[in-house]
């Protein structure tokens, strides 16, 4: 469909991903905080106001991952950004813990719509050919708002309020919503007569793609891994004195991510996953280590760099498997698999991991979630990687 990456409609979705996303890092990383303050809840309550919002976009990708190969994009995309709206608007609402519940996980169904419209979009106008290398640009809208996002949260949240943050949430749906107004009206790869039969699934096949399901068991344990530092930074770094440094936490990570991404896209591409994801998944576990063993500025920063250049990396890495183990009809409902498994890690590690900080601490969670990766290499093994050299893409 399109023979080049970088059309007006590529920019303009990846521009309204990065103003979604921005959103809800801005609230992830504060909400664990927000909830133990102002409620005098423990950290497992705060990690449930967290991750509820992703259990939310766990209902809302099953949903749209359904029809979305069916459904117009476009008009697809303007209903979810209109609810995400109302979604938002809800949070000036909030009274008691049991609405701030509520109000996340409606925001949640919404987020889960809107992102999966966008990645459905995006990974259909990418040529072929540069697959990888495409998914890995338009993720860096993600990661770039895994940067900004906190690091706006945490100064809103210090400098005003948390309530002020819904403010700004609600300029960028605005914005996101605007932008959507300007993208086209494109036709997803159709079903042939004679494979019709064949790809009318059926039961659960109706909710997942079934090559895309081996990677995205494997992206379930990486999401519970990574949610530890998403959901739980902020809290650990106050209690260890460095509150501070992890304001920048993410801009660190996000801009590690940002370099080696152009390369790691490209090698992707010209020679295939294994060269990409078993050298990142290990740097995502020195990160990890560093970040347990961390007693100054300088340390937390630099596991910033490592946790950046791995989870960064291995998101796009195993969208972009998961997509082309699947076929072209199915780009939609493969995207959604790949998030629904994305979203049920990320959104189970922060209620499970903030049970689990009351009986080990934050410095021995982050050193098991280290050890959790290194099954998470041997997991990608025998999921996909011994088998990649044999499989055409």
């Amino acid at each position: 469909m399109y023979r080049h990456l970088w059309t007006k409609d590529f920019i303009f979705i990846t521009l309204i991903n990065f103003l979604m996303y921005i959103i809800h890092y801005a609230l992830i990383v504060t909400v664990t905080s927000f909830t133990i303050d102002t409620f005098h809840a423990g950290e497992g309550m705060g990690g449930l106001a967290a991750g509820i919002f992703i259990i939310g976009m766990l209902f809302g990708r099953l949903f749209t991952g359904k029809y979305i190969d069916q459904l117009n994009l476009k008009k697809t995309l303007l209903a979810s950004l209109v609810f995400s709206f109302v979604a938002i608007a809800l949070y000036f609402l909030i009274h008691s813990l049991f609405i701030l519940i509520i109000v996340r996980l409606i925001h949640g169904i919404a987020f889960g719509m809107a992102s999966t419209t966008t990645g459905t979009y995006s990974s259909t106008i990418v040529p072929e050919d540069r697959k990888g290398e495409g998914i890995g640009y338009y993720a860096l809208s993600t990661t770039v708002a895994s940067a900004i996002g906190p690091f706006l949260g945490i100064l809103i949240n210090q400098r005003f309020s948390f309530e002020s943050n819904f403010i700004v949430c609600l300029i960028c749906i605005l914005l996101a919503g605007v932008l959507s107004l300007f993208i086209s009206n494109i036709r997803q790869p159709m079903v042939d007569a004679e494979n019709k039969e064949v790809n009318s699934a059926k039961g659960i096949g109706q909710f997942l793609q079934k090559q895309a399901i081996p990677i995205s068991i494997v992206i379930v344990f990486v999401g519970i891994a990574y949610s530890s530092v998403l959901a739980f930074l902020d809290s650990y770094a106050s209690h260890i004195g460095l509150a501070a440094a992890a304001s920048f936490f993410f801009v660190v990570y996000a801009f590690s991510t940002f370099v080696v991404r152009p390369i790691t896209g490209k090698v992707f591409d010209n020679y295939g996953a294994n060269k990409v994801v078993y050298p990142v998944l290990v740097l995502f576990v020195i990160g990890l280590v560093l970040l347990s063993v961390t007693h100054s500025s300088w340390m937390l920063l630099f596991s910033a760099i490592f946790i950046g250049i791995g989870y960064g990396t291995l998101i796009p890495s195993f969208q972009t498997i998961a997509i082309q183990a699947s076929p072209p009809e199915k780009i939609g409902l493969a995207t959604s698999t790949f998030y629904i498994f994305a979203d049920l890690g990320a959104g189970a590690g922060p209620t499970l991991l903030g049970i689990l900080i009351g009986s080990v601490g934050y410095r021995n969670l982050y050193m098991l979630m280290a050890l959790l990766l290194v099954g998470v290499i041997v997991l990608y093994y025998f999921m996909h990687g011994r088998k990649h050299k044999t499989m055409e893409y």
